[in-house]
Order: structure tokens, then sequence, then C-alpha cells
């Protein structure tokens, strides 16, 4: 292993959504910035950073047994670092350390930025002094605190992928759903500046990016606490004639604040893509209550119709939590029927798991584990019916795709999606990546849609 300042390597391994993958990207600009490369063996890193998600439990096990398993490769290179980041950071802290003594390292969703100074402050100890025993180093450091203006600053990017990019358009979270651990590990909505935003965006269309998605916890939030009189639906005006971005779309939606100004503005603005992602969560109002989504189900169905009247041809996909605290089985077949009623074009659903902190650990009637499974496996199969059955209306149609590469489910396919977020696998060359062309369907399947190239969209 080569320990000189340059040629060192970094294994980044993100576990969670969006959000931690763009925070990823953000890590691993900075690394590249100090001269070192990414590599995706494990083995041959200087130095490991594993990103985590402490949104559900199943997450945080996966986090504890991938940790578990770098002791023997820390026991065998002496000069190896480990660091933590992401929420389960900021929410263990010191205590990782306890657990797990070869970290060297632990910083939180909103410390990305001290990265710097954790790999500057090492390079210098590392050439003033010889690399002591494991079980005398001292180098072990956090970077947990709040820290009010990350929202403000530049980091350097290395982005994944050729033709989609991520960009933040505010952190944290003021809603405090019982069940969630994100406004105590990303802190309270901060949103970025304008200027910020933009400016960033035509960077990624310099850099031939075709696709753009708009990150926050909510965004329909975005401009509280700004100078400057803005929403998220000026927001995206604002971005909509930038040169070069022929796609816009935006995650995560809440419904409370989903607004008819909204629905008009996507309506309104071509390159925004007829996908919404609006988490239900749950179909009784019950349940809602308890978990302090500030919605009830008739309120969430009347947005919903808004959207298709609007947009006729929107694909909307939601979250279901299903064994929620006090969730009976009347309460579990409203969220049936929910499903039912709307017929998302997809969904993601996950068992209720107890986080550290929120309100939903105090709540009676804790749902054991057999009976949150069997509600579970009642509404994938329910979704699995209506995802293919509106896939199949695709069969013939000829549609407009992003390609962001080979498959990785068939090394001999491209993979990429169209506007409605519909993924579609083709025969092409890998040059197309980064590309929109267009496909017509062949075949539809419950998760994808399989076609022929017909012609090139744009390169």
């Amino acid at each position: 292993m080569n320990h000189s300042n340059l040629n060192k390597k970094v294994y980044i391994h993100t576990f969670g959504c969006q959000m931690n993958v763009h925070d990823s990207e953000k890590i691993a600009g900075i690394f590249s910035s100090f001269g070192y490369e990414h590599t995706e063996n494990i083995k041959d890193a200087d130095v490991i950073i594993i990103n985590t998600c402490g949104i559900r439990q199943k997450a945080e096990q996966k986090f504890y047994s991938e940790l578990g398993r770098l002791k023997d490769l820390k026991d065998k290179t002496p000069h190896l670092k480990i660091a933590v980041a992401g929420c389960i950071a900021q929410q263990k802290g010191n205590a990782l350390f306890e657990r797990f003594p070869y970290v060297d390292f632990i910083f939180g969703p909103n410390n990305i930025d001290s990265v710097q100074n954790w790999i500057e402050d090492d390079r210098q100890k590392t050439n003033n002094h010889p690399i002591p025993p494991l079980s005398k180093r001292g180098f072990r450091t956090t970077a947990l605190d709040d820290n009010p203006e990350y929202h403000t600053k530049h980091l350097p990017l290395k982005r994944e992928g050729k033709g989609r990019a991520w960009v933040s358009v505010m952190y944290g979270c003021d809603n405090f759903c019982s069940y969630c651990v994100v406004p105590y590990t990303r802190g309270r909505e901060k949103s970025r500046p304008v200027s910020d935003i933009i400016n960033e965006i035509k960077d990624i269309s310099k850099n031939g990016f075709k696709e753009i998605t708009l990150l926050g916890q909510n965004v329909n939030s975005y401009g509280k606490g700004l100078s400057e009189k803005i929403d998220f639906p000026g927001l995206l005006k604002a971005i909509h004639d930038i040169y070069g971005i022929d796609r816009i779309r935006f995650v995560t939606s809440h419904p409370k604040d989903f607004s008819e100004k909204l629905i008009e503005t996507a309506r309104d603005l071509p390159k925004i893509c007829e996908h919404i992602h609006l988490p239900i969560q749950a179909g009784s109002d019950k349940i809602l209550s308890l978990m302090n989504r500030n919605y009830t189900y008739v309120k969430y169905k009347e947005k919903v119709e808004m959207l298709r009247h609007a947009i006729p041809e929107i694909a909307i996909t939601t979250d279901i939590i299903v064994g929620f605290p006090g969730e009976t089985d009347e309460d579990f077949q409203c969220t049936m029927n929910a499903l039912k009623e709307i017929e998302f074009d997809g969904i993601f659903a996950f068992k209720y798991s107890k986080r550290p902190n929120t309100a939903a650990i105090n709540l009676s009637g804790h749902i054991n584990e057999k009976t949150k499974s069997e509600r579970l496996s009642k509404v994938l199969d329910l979704q699995a019916e209506i995802t293919y059955r509106k896939n199949t209306e695709f069969k013939g149609k000829t549609l407009e795709v992003l390609v962001e590469g080979v498959s990785e489910t068939d090394k001999n396919k491209l993979t990429g999606r169209t506007r409605l977020n519909k993924v579609v696998n083709f025969y092409g060359d890998e040059n197309h990546t980064g590309t929109l062309v267009i496909v017509k369907i062949l075949e539809t399947k419950q998760h994808s849609l399989f076609g022929e190239l017909v012609q090139n969209s744009s390169s």
C-alpha cells in the first residue's frame, strides 16, 4: 500500500436514501481534491468511509455487520483509517468508539466539511510521527456539533453517473413525524441560497448532465428562513430556463405542504418530469394522526385527484409503513383500501421499526414482528398487481429514455428511465450513457419495461 500523499485510495460504502448518496458524492469530492483515488476494492483502500442510514433498524444492523467485518482488515493494515458518517454517526457519537475502538473518525451529515480538516490533520500527524501500534493511537476524533452555516458552504463533488445529478436545495426537517429520526440527525430546516443552487446547476449542465433531482426532506417548504422572498414553485421557475438541463425532478414532498400552486407549476413547466413521489405512509386517519403527519386520507386523496386532473399522465409513487403502534386490522385495511383506490405506480413499503428519540417509541400497542411481516407481504402483493397492470399500458409505445448505463441485472443491456420514472432496459451501445434516446416498448414486467432502441433523442 502506498502511503505517500499521492496515490492513496478511498473506499466509500453508502447506506440509505438519495440524500446519503449525494452526501457520499461530497465526501468523495473532498478526498479527490486531496489527491485520493476512489476504489471499489475495500482491501486496496487507505481510508474506508461508511455513510450510514438510521431510518430503519434493518439498515442499522447492516451497518454494524459491515463495520464489524473491518476489524481484521484494520489489524492487518496499520495505516488504514476508518470513518463513520451519516445518521447513525450523529445518533451514536462516541458510543461507536466504545463498541468499535478501531474507528478513527465519526462525523454527522451536517459536518461533511470537517473531512477536509481530518485529512489534513491526519496527514500532518502521519508525516511528523512514526505510526504507533493500533492500541496506542490517539488520532480518534468526532465532528457532530451544530454547524449552522453548513447549508451555505461550497464543497467539491465527485458525481456518480453521467446523465443525472443530485442537487440539495435544503437540509433538515421541521415536521417531527413520530417515527422519524431525521430532525434529530440532520437538524432543522435550512434552505440554500437561490444563487448557490442556480450556479451549481449551471455547472452541472456544462458537464453534460441532462437531468437534475432537487433534494430535501420536504422540498415544499423551501424558502423558509431565506432573506429573499421565494418559495419552491419560484425556485423551480428560476431553474427551468437553465440551458442544457432537459429534465427536472424533486424529492421529497410532504403532502401537508403540497400546494395547488406547486401542481400548477409542475403542469406549466415542460422540463418538470411527470412523476411525483408523495408519501402517504398509511390510509387510516387514526394512524396518520399518531404519526403526526398533519393530513387526513381524504385531504391526501384530494391532492392526488388535483394532480391527475392537471397532469393526466402523471406517475405517482409513495411510501407505506405497516405495523405502526396501535394499527388494528381495521386500520391496516384502510391502507389496503387506499392502495386500491389510488393505484400508485409504485411504492416503497416497510415494517415500522423503533428509532431512538422518536415519539412513537412511547406509544402503546406495538405490533409483533409476525403480524408486521404478514401485513407487509399483503401490501407488496397487492401493489405488485397494480404496478404490473399499469406497466402493461406502455406496451407498444415509444418513450424518451435517459440512459444511465449498463444494467446491473443483465450486462448485455442498457438501462435508463422515462420521464415517468419507469425503468427501461434495451440493447444498445454503452456510448449512449448519459444521452436521451427513444425506445419502443416490446415487453412489460412488474418492475421494468423492455424495448428496442428507435433513435437518439439528443446527445
